[in-house]
């Protein structure tokens, strides 16, 4: 039976205990995360850095509901996700979880407005309704002008911050950039994660940044190196 200090404090967002994954058998097995304990707090940016291989993603996946753990618990806001069944977890991606990924993930065929449309259409929600939506979270993100083009007018910034915008249209608790500045310049993305930091961090959101990427260090509050499937050290950010 669980103590009271047991239990995720209000400024908890995600708290992984002992997280294991194993894949393959025999002289195939490989532990691509190995017993990891993370907390990850609302309000702030958490960078989880790496080398390739190092279980970066696949502990990303298991935290936010993608992958089942071999072993370990994951919670979110106090609830232990594994334990929900497939439509409960299935919403909880949906509803609680924002994801932006290195490559964008644009639909060529659709206008900006409604690649960011997108998660609410999935809702069932009014299309009318999820476009003028979406037109505002692109005006957050500054693109106010560019809702009506499609994603092969747009540059590399501009085109994640429509992934950006999408990313938070259904306001997650929880935001998770795999590789955000992969495909940009140095300086553009650092202009996207101080962007990100200033206007999209808040005190009841959580934000996860996996990169490689040592120039956008200083916007992190933490940095959580792992390294053969552990973490293996932690420092406070910038």
């Amino acid at each position: 039976m669980s103590s009271e200090s047991d239990k995720p404090t209000e400024k908890e967002a995600i708290v992984a205990t002992d997280l294991t994954k194993v894949f393959g058998e025999g002289e195939t097995k490989v532990t691509a995360v190995n017993a990891v304990a993370l907390v990850a707090h609302f309000g702030e940016m958490l960078f989880i850095v790496g080398p390739s291989g190092s279980g970066k993603t696949t502990f990303l996946s298991m935290i936010s509901g993608i992958l089942r753990p071999d072993s370990g618990k994951v919670t979110v806001k106090g609830d232990d996700i594994w334990a929900l069944g497939k439509d409960q977890l299935a919403d909880f991606r949906l509803n609680t979880i924002g994801f932006v990924f290195q490559d964008f993930h644009l639909f060529p065929r659709l206008t900006t407005a409604e690649n960011v449309a997108i998660p609410l259409i999935l809702k069932q929600r009014d299309w009318a309704e999820s476009i003028a939506e979406a037109k505002k979270c692109l005006e957050v993100v500054g693109l106010k002008d560019r809702c009506d083009i499609l994603p092969v007018k747009l540059s590399g910034g501009e085109q994640q911050r429509v992934a950006i915008a999408r990313a938070i249209i259904g306001s997650p608790d929880i935001l998770i950039l795999d590789e955000p500045t992969a495909s940009l310049d140095g300086d553009t993305g650092r202009m996207i994660i101080a962007f990100v930091k200033e206007k999209i961090l808040n005190p009841s959101r959580s934000i996860l940044v996996v990169t490689h990427d040592a120039r956008i260090n200083e916007y992190a509050d933490r940095i959580v190196h792992m390294e053969d499937g552990r973490i293996t050290a932690t420092d406070t950010g910038a």
